[in-house]
């Protein structure tokens, strides 16, 4: 439900002690994005009354297909669908990934995954992501648990023995017992609470385009890792693809220059049979990329989920996914609280904490190393990592590994 201009209802929210403070709600969720609003509806479908703070709704949609695409894990998907907000979306829009392949930059490297051979019927699902935020933001406005702050930003907060309070950019103060940052890779919240992160910046950009394809994708993703950066083409219904390419800034400029007929061709001599002729449908666009994780996930009455906590590379395809891993783990920390009714105690918080920072670490270690790997020009390298690939690909058990990951 939107906030009104009536005053706030304060309710104790279980609260015994005399000293706690009346409450709006059990918590304040900054940031209404893909992981802020998934996070809110998890909380509110397990009791918790949900205030969300968003300057941005989603935009209508366009007339085409989104830029931007996300490759969605079972386990998002089943954490969609748990929320209510999978059946939103137009199943015509959406492509199950049934295959996937990965190449290196010489021929000998090579790895290719299939669903069947992981007992799945598909290893992803290829959606929009203007179309997954418009459907949780659906659910945000029909949840009775969540009182949303449409077009509002955050001032300030503050953090006592008892609550959090905020001030919006209004003058509205809502109090809680716990705030969440969910705002992003350049956090608000992190940052106003003093919470260092660690980062790399890759003077690389991601360039976006989609195309139609001439031959049938038949579901199968498709990425290269190339000297001139790593090329992904997604499948999308009626033969449509998605490209990320994750390249150095200066080819990432001249992608960005070209007019639709020379990026088409440039495009598919990039992939190499994969994809036959293309034609545009999207315009390029391009977006930075950094690896950036938080020093730490939580503090008194505070926590970090998504992009706030923790950004990769995206040669992996894993950001939105390891962020809806965080939302999984927080909802279940804040529901399994038992008959303490405080969802901001750092113990509490701790669990979370400790359920999620091996996870981000390790993907943001692997997706680092990768693309220091396929960028370095020392010698014997590109014969090292081609061969890595190879032996992956012909080796069951790591295989099984990388795609169980991926799966999650």
């Amino acid at each position: 439900m939107y906030f009104s201009d009536c005053p706030l209802v304060k309710k104790t929210h279980g609260c015994e002690d005399v000293a706690c403070d009346a409450m709006d709600a059990d918590l304040i969720v900054v940031g209404a994005g893909l992981v802020g609003a998934a996070l809110a509806l998890a909380l509110g479908r397990a009791g918790l009354t949900v205030a969300i703070v968003e300057p941005t709704p989603p935009a209508p949609a366009p007339g085409g297909w989104d830029s931007r695409i996300y490759a969605l894990s079972p386990g998002s998907r089943e954490l969609l669908i748990s929320i209510g907000a999978w059946d939103v979306l137009d199943p015509a829009r959406i492509e199950p990934v049934t295959g996937m392949a990965v190449r290196g930059d010489r021929p000998e490297g090579h790895i290719l995954f299939d669903a069947l051979d992981n007992g799945v019927t598909a290893l992803a699902y290829i959606v929009e992501g203007g179309a997954v935020a418009r459907a949780l933001w659906r659910r945000l406005e029909e949840s009775q648990h969540v009182t949303l702050y449409a077009r509002r930003r955050p001032a300030t907060f503050s953090i006592d023995a008892h609550g959090v309070t905020m001030t919006l950019n209004g003058g509205e103060t809502v109090r809680a017992a716990l705030i969440v940052g969910a705002d992003g890779v350049d956090s608000w919240v992190r940052t106003t609470a003093g919470i260092a992160a660690r980062s790399r910046n890759y003077a690389q950009r991601g360039v976006v385009a989609n195309f139609r394809g001439e031959h049938d994708h038949r579901g199968v993703a498709r990425q290269w890792f190339r000297a001139d950066g790593v090329l992904a083409m997604l499948p999308l219904p009626e033969r449509h693809l998605s490209m990320i390419w994750s390249t150095d800034d200066p080819v990432a400029d001249a992608l960005l220059a070209m007019d639709p007929g020379a990026l088409e061709a440039r495009v598919a001599q990039a992939a190499a049979l994969g994809t036959g002729e293309l034609a545009l449908v999207t315009p390029a666009v391009a977006f930075p990329l950094q690896a950036r994780i938080a020093s730490r996930f939580v503090g008194a009455r505070l926590a970090l989920v998504g992009d706030a906590a923790h950004n990769l590379h995206p040669l992996a395809g894993q950001g939105v996914n390891l962020g809806f891993r965080d939302v999984s783990a927080l909802a279940v920390t804040l529901a399994a609280r038992g008959p303490e009714r405080d969802v901001g105690v750092l113990p509490l918080l701790r669990r979370y904490e400790r359920a999620r920072r091996e996870d981000a670490v390790a993907m943001l270690v692997a997706t680092d190393g990768l693309q220091r790997l396929f960028s370095s020009r020392l010698p014997g390298i590109a014969a090292l990592r081609n061969a890595g690939l190879n032996v992956a690909g012909r080796l069951p058990l790591m295989k099984s590994l990388l795609a169980q990951h991926a799966l999650a």
